[in-house]
């Protein structure tokens, strides 16, 4: 590389690149661009310190009450710019010549934030430029500025997605979608062995890249009476649901009531998977083993039946808290903080158990944008042993005769069906098909089980199985 940006590779005491300058005071900033500024403070949010764009970005944007405009231009930056890090790095290692890891952070974010606008946005070259340079004259530095104005010139200069695309050369076609999609290879391999289609896979992945819609569940309302109050539709699959296409749920008075809460309609299934289950013998004691922060519990306190009592356990005191305020105003509820590895309960104690576990998150990449790069695939088989080991207590809490709902958010084989595999070959387990539960939600089945995908469902990618206790 030549010119400012090879200059500015020389390790010099100020070089923007290694982080030694001194930014400015946010006090002291001119006056910039306010919905770049915006979507620049959730990119440092996430890379400085692991915050979730989707928690950050509403903060900033009620604090700095940006124009609706301005608002939408943020989010969109914001959100695209960290679903599309592996493509931008990508394209940004061919144009600096050294290691991006090497880069002041900083500098990092503004370069990936200025080569969106140009290879996805196709924003004009001068104002992607321009504007990002003085916000890195701003945040960085003056010499920081330098770097970023040439390189962000060669990335305008090496045209779209599809001639940069084209240019990387990628070797095979899951290389291909992994710039395409803005997917890490692992998870374009999870996919393809989770899809029975190949020719769904890109369908699946780019469904992830698709800004999501708000789903409310009606929970102590009339779902067509939500539906009306917040200009929504109801949702397809679940009685409870209601798709909005705008506006902020915050605002509804039967949200700021707990009548309704914001659930993806996924969720919502996943929970009814446990109710509507055949059950042998009484039904009179459900847990909810996971249940920060309390969604699914608060639906389960809405649709059981008269005189269920419902247990609510989460190993944070934080997420019971949580739970608590999800079951406020709820009768014959108990909330406890307990590991879910190592029940305070008895044996046997309930006849219905939902267990949400933890996993990676992967079904829902579509509303956490950063998720897709903060996790790797060597998370997957530790939080598959933590899943095993939770599955295995949930049949143990369950009494003879009673059902565990096995649900996680990820469609990932070692997340889904090898942990039912795992317990489903037991002399006292027997495993439910989940399907004839949901006669109106095509395309649900992966084998006995059920998955959710957003490119089908319009869901998060929600996996669900259900296990009867036999002795």
């Amino acid at each position: 590389m030549t010119g400012p940006e090879k200059r500015a590779g020389h390790k010099r005491r100020n070089d923007p690149g290694t982080g030694n300058q001194r930014p400015q005071s946010r006090r002291h900033r001119p006056t910039l661009d306010g919905a770049r500024l915006t979507a620049y403070d959730v990119l440092d949010g996430v890379s400085s310190r692991a915050a979730y764009a989707n928690l950050l970005l509403p903060q900033l944007l009620r604090e700095r009450q940006l124009e609706p405009r301005d608002a939408a231009f943020a989010t969109q930056l914001a959100y695209g710019t960290l679903r599309a890090t592996g493509t931008l790095d990508a394209v940004l290692t061919t144009l600096v010549s050294r290691p991006l890891a090497e880069l002041d952070p900083k500098v990092l974010d503004l370069l990936r934030l200025g080569a969106y606008q140009l290879i996805d946005l196709r924003v004009p070259a001068h104002a992607a430029v321009d504007t990002t340079v003085a916000l890195t004259r701003a945040i960085v530095g003056t010499g920081a500025s330098g770097l970023v104005n040439a390189v962000l010139r060669k990335v305008a200069a090496g045209g779209d997605r599809a001639a940069w695309v084209a240019a990387l050369a990628p070797a095979d076609a899951d290389a291909r979608l992994t710039l395409t999609t803005d997917h890490p290879r692992w998870i374009v391999e999870a996919w393809r062995e989770a899809l029975a289609d190949d020719a769904e896979v890109e369908a699946a992945l780019l469904a992830d890249d698709a800004a999501p819609e708000v789903h409310l569940v009606a929970r102590h309302v009339d779902r067509d009476e939500l539906a009306t109050d917040s200009g929504g539709e109801p949702g397809p699959w679940s009685p409870h649901a209601v798709r909005l296409h705008g506006g902020d749920p915050g605002k509804l008075a039967a949200v700021r009531s707990g009548a309704a809460a914001v659930q993806d309609e996924g969720s919502q299934l996943a929970t009814l998977a446990l109710v509507r289950a055949p059950l042998e013998g009484p039904d009179a004691r459900w847990l909810d083993m996971c249940a920060g922060p309390g969604g699914k519990a608060g639906l389960l306190a809405a649709v059981r039946p008269a005189g269920v009592h419902l247990t609510a356990a989460d190993r944070s005191e934080h997420r019971a808290e949580l739970v608590r305020g999800a079951l406020a105003g709820a009768d014959d509820v108990e909330v406890l903080v307990a590991d879910g590895t190592a029940p305070s309960w008895p044996a046997g104690s309930f006849d219905r158990v939902l267990l949400d576990a933890p996993c990676t998150g992967l079904g829902a990449l579509r509303r956490r944008p950063e998720v897709r790069w903060r996790r790797t695939a060597a998370d997957v088989e530790p939080l598959a042993e933590l899943q095993r080991q939770l599955l295995d207590s949930a049949l143990a809490s369950v009494r003879p005769g009673g059902v565990v709902a096995y649900v996680t958010c990820s469609p990932h084989t070692a997340e889904t069906v090898a942990i039912v595999d795992a317990v489903a070959g037991r002399d006292d387990v027997e495993v439910l098909p989940v399907a004839p539960l949901f006669p109106e939600v095509p395309g649900i089945e992966r084998g006995e089980h059920a998955q959710l995908w957003p490119h089908r469902h319009g869901t998060d990618a929600m996996f669900m199985a259900l296990l009867r206790r036999t002795r």
